[in-house]
């Protein structure tokens, strides 16, 4: 599956996606950014995020990361 395609499927599906889902995806978008400050701040949130030991906590820190998956559908 396209990385376009599982973005559209997690923004379709958030809550039954996992965090290590969210997560690999995140990875994967990060190097398409032309601003080496954006890819150093979001690897920072994730690291943070992953940090977590408790799943629903990572959810919900998760949410306020979906802008990046909308950034990317948008061409960055």
């Amino acid at each position: 599956m396209s990385l376009e395609k599982e973005i559209k499927t997690i923004l379709n599906d958030f809550e039954n996606t996992s965090s290590e889902k969210l997560f690999d995806i995140l990875n994967q978008i990060k190097p398409h950014f032309k601003n080496e400050l954006i890819s150093e701040y979001l690897q920072c949130k994730i690291q943070k995020i992953q940090d977590s030991t408790d799943e629903s906590e990572k959810k919900k820190q998760c949410g306020a990361l979906m802008p990046y998956f909308d950034w990317y559908l948008q061409g960055l």
